[in-house]
């Protein structure tokens, strides 16, 4: 499951093209999304719906990947993921399609950490001092 902290998200957003901006704080986007959610029944599930177009429009998770993230962390169905993909994508996405084509072709999104990821030091060589080498 995505969740990005704030402190990783307002970064992002004041790099972002003033399309973009727009379109994460716009009512027509969060209209869209509520109707989306209410035309298919997923109420419940508005604020997930709406983080996870956030992180598109942000840069952090590609368009390609939105359905198949619906899937796996809202738990839609196949048809039902395909379905509220295919209107995100036509009422939040296409609009913006030429920014976001554009951020992402830039790679300017991704975060400088990925969220919940442990830094781990690699693990050092030791030498054996008692060792001989052999020839």
């Amino acid at each position: 499951m995505l969740n990005y902290p704030p402190e990783q998200l307002w970064p992002l957003y004041e790099k972002l093209p003033e399309e973009l901006k727009e379109a994460i704080f716009s009512e027509r986007t969060a209209e869209s999304i509520y109707n989306i959610c209410e035309s298919n029944g997923l109420q419940e599930k508005t604020p997930q719906l709406a983080k996870y177009a956030g992180y598109v429009l942000l840069g952090l998770l590609s368009p390609d990947e939105f359905q198949q993230t619906l899937k796996e962390d809202l738990k839609l169905k196949d048809d039902k993921a395909a379905q509220v993909g295919r209107e995100v994508n036509r009422f939040v996405f296409f609009p913006v399609k030429s920014s976001l084509e554009a951020l992402y072709k830039s790679g300017q999104g991704e975060p400088a950490e990925k969220p919940a990821a442990k830094k781990t030091q690699p693990a050092k060589k030791t030498v054996d001092a008692y060792r001989e080498q052999i020839e």
